[in-house]
């Protein structure tokens, strides 16, 4: 298969240049022969097995109508130069922000960025689409080299390449970073192994919970910089985590028969794990979910306030964990006067550093 050069025309477009390059082929930025503001992503198949994960991935995009998703604006696998246009998105993938953040990502980005991906992959699974290749790289985040980690919003996250999805009963062919892999019982596997599921590794019938194993092993790379390993959950790794991070990845990274159901359950595990139970209503699957937070001012200021907070909840008796504020299991406020933000109202635990729900740092007298 000819592969193309700069300047070559592909439908009504003109490419540009090369912006990805993997197993698959190469991914070019171009634009429209006419309206030339109108700039595109173009994927094209370095060889002719993979024109079929071509169409594939572009009937599955097709169809995935959500802001966290990549979009695909057209596609024709029987051209000459086959190819799949895509939304364009200016920034950088969640594998270089990751690399560049060595010691772990901010809380406040790590949140935003898991909710983007939850969010895609809820709207994917709602449409009978499993990814089968939730990682890094095909993480992308607009706008993300050109702005500093902690201002990444849940609307510039777009998880792209559904090229290994699995649309009904329709299965792809085995294509990884590292080619072809066969289980023990001759079962074709798809993905990448560092983020595949147990029952993915193993070549058994997987489910919308397999992909949300990988997010597990993303959101603890995103925090941690590294890949988890043996038994170590996030916080053994890095001090100062609020109390959602453990809860939600030992949720995600477990036994098939132990995971969170569903994306919307991990969103909402995540709501109700990180802020107090009525707020987290609004978050649920009632109202709309938030799609970005404000940005932060400089500083802020809050003056610190003693905290007396009962070992259990006076309405329910449900046990209060030390930085509770409401009880976990009515929603009843449980102290007096709760630690606030002054830039949101929101209530932050008593160890944070910044405020989880609009990342404004908190004052060293205030923790």
């Amino acid at each position: 298969m000819k592969g193309p050069a700069a300047g070559d025309r592909v439908s009504e477009y003109i490419l540009d240049c090369i912006v990805g390059v993997g197993s698959f082929g190469q991914v070019w930025k171009a634009r429209h022969h006419i309206w030339e503001s109108q700039i595109v992503a173009i994927k094209v198949p370095s060889d002719p097995q993979y024109v079929r994960n071509l169409q594939r991935e572009g009937s599955a995009i097709h169809g995935l109508h959500h802001p966290n998703v990549v979009r695909a604006i057209g596609l024709d696998p029987y051209a000459d130069i086959p190819y799949l246009v895509m939304e364009f998105v200016d920034g950088c993938s969640l594998r270089e922000l990751i690399d560049s953040n060595t010691n772990g990502l901010p809380i406040r980005a790590a949140q935003n960025i898991s909710v983007g991906i939850l969010q895609a992959l809820e709207t994917a699974h709602a449409n009978n689409v499993i990814h089968r290749d939730i990682k890094p790289a095909n993480i992308l985040i607009h706008g993300a080299d050109a702005k500093p980690p902690e201002m990444i919003t849940i609307e510039d996250v777009k998880v792209g390449d559904f090229g290994l999805g699995k649309v009904g009963e329709v299965t792809t062919q085995s294509i990884m970073q590292s080619g072809s892999l066969m289980s023990e019982e001759g079962n074709s596997i798809a993905g990448t192994l560092a983020y595949m599921s147990p029952e993915q590794r193993d070549g058994a019938d997987i489910d919308a919970r397999s992909d949300l194993y990988s997010v597990g092993i993303v959101l603890f790379e995103m925090i941690t910089g590294e890949r988890p390993s043996g038994g170590d959950m996030p916080s053994h790794i890095r001090d100062g985590l609020p109390s959602w991070v453990d809860k939600v990845y030992s949720r995600l990274y477990t036994r098939r028969d132990r995971r969170l159901a569903s994306a919307a359950d991990a969103l909402a595990e995540i709501a109700k794990s990180s802020v107090p139970p009525r707020i987290a209503a609004q978050y649920g699957r009632v109202g709309p979910r938030p799609t970005a937070y404000p940005d932060p001012p400089a500083a802020a200021s809050v003056p610190p306030i003693p905290v007396d907070r009962p070992e259990r909840c006076p309405k329910c008796q449900a046990a209060v964990a030390d930085d509770n504020n409401f009880c976990v299991m009515c929603g009843e406020q449980v102290v007096k006067n709760p630690r606030r933000c002054s830039n949101c109202q929101g209530f932050p635990a008593p160890d944070d550093r910044f405020c989880i729900f609009c990342g404004t740092p908190l004052p060293e007298e205030a923790r």
